[in-house]
């Protein structure tokens, strides 16, 4: 990863806003893109590969399950465990013998199946750890185990394609910094975050999830991360690196989604060795794809103006809707907003029982 530049501000003044709040100007505009294609639900067809275009309540391993043994090459192997009830032995007896199969192994990535937004998204380096996760875990609750990548740095690549062609296009390249302080040997974690100048705007972010080390004193020299999960709404850096955006890196995403019929737009998070290689489009890692309801992440960059942020949100569902009304034209028919609703409600429901962030 290029070097953190932290001189300057430290946060745009509409990062940490409600979410609700960027997301009125959408609503209004897609309340107008709707009379102009007639259908409320048009951006629902955009992906027809996986339900409601990945919009809410679809399945993170939706768009895994479609991809191809090409595409796949590419995606870090995963696995699902449908927690149910029982003792913690018998379910960590069975995420084992899961993990075997597929050949993975600790330490690992669990994830909730439903969700968004890095929730409940832990790093587990043990059998307690995997004891401890699978305790908080809601029963009916779907986890998706995935391999931990070789490689730190991570960013977030915005990818859409006309339904007509065989070429996409990456319309924003953001890399993602995991926050971390570091010990001086005499200050607890609670003073290093309170001290630090982005950090100590976010305490409200860090505390629930460090309650239990907030008053330790972190060692001289030892790097403390605040979080694991690269979210915006957990605390992660976000960089515009529309820079790194190259035709190469495009190719190479066109062969993936070649293996992948019937998904034209979102976002892939995705670890990768270095900017050199992943402009070429070589050693990186798959780690989510996400779908109609992805951001554009580069309007998390600190120097993004407002007016450019909302005005990037409503190019993302203009196109949405032009996708969508593309694969109506070939058949496909946008399902009703009871059907959305419901899906909402069902992941709404597990966020809540999720267990708490590294």
């Amino acid at each position: 990863m290029p070097p953190l530049d932290m001189s300057g501000r430290k946060t745009s003044f509409f990062e940490f806003w409600p979410v609700w709040l960027m997301y009125v100007p959408v609503v209004i505009f897609w309340i107008l893109l709707a009379i102009r294609y007639r259908s409320l639900s048009l951006p629902l067809i955009a992906n027809p590969a996986i339900p409601l275009s990945g919009m809410v309540g679809v399945a993170k391993s939706a768009v895994f399950e479609t991809a191809g043994n090409k595409a796949r090459e590419c995606i870090l192997p995963w696995c699902i465990y449908e927690v149910v009830a029982g003792s913690v032995e018998e379910q960590y007896s069975s995420v084992l013998e899961i993990l075997q199969a597929h050949n993975l192994a600790l330490p690992i990535v669990g994830k909730p199946d439903f969700g968004c937004r890095g929730v409940g998204v832990k790093l587990i380096n043990s059998g307690k750890e995997l004891r401890d996760y699978l305790v908080s875990f809601p029963v009916g609750g779907s986890i998706q185990f995935q391999k931990l990548s070789e490689w730190d740095a991570e960013a977030g690549v915005f990818y859409v394609r006309d339904p007509e062609s065989n070429i996409g296009e990456i319309t924003s390249l953001t890399l993602k910094y995991t926050p971390y302080v570091v010990g001086d040997g005499i200050s607890t974690l609670a003073e290093l975050i309170a001290a630090d100048p982005r950090a100590g705007n976010l305490q409200h972010l860090y505390y629930e999830r460090h309650e239990c080390q907030w008053r330790k004193v972190i060692p001289e020299g030892e790097p403390y991360r605040l979080a694991f999960a690269a979210s915006h709404s957990r605390g992660a850096i976000f960089r515009d690196a529309s820079y790194l955006i190259d035709i190469k890196l495009t190719q190479s995403l066109d062969r993936v989604f070649d293996d992948i019929p019937g998904y034209f737009y979102g976002r892939l998070d995705i670890k990768f060795e270095d900017v050199e290689s992943l402009k070429l489009g070589k050693k990186f890692d798959i780690i989510e794809i996400n779908g109609a309801s992805s951001e554009s992440i580069n309007i998390w960059d600190r120097n993004t103006n407002l007016l450019v942020a909302i005005r990037t949100l409503l190019q993302q569902y203009h196109t949405l809707f032009k996708i969508g009304h593309i694969n109506r034209k070939d058949g496909y028919e946008p399902p009703g907003l009871i059907q959305l609703f419901k899906a909402w409600r069902y992941e709404n429901d597990l966020v809540k029982k999720y267990p708490c962030n590294d």
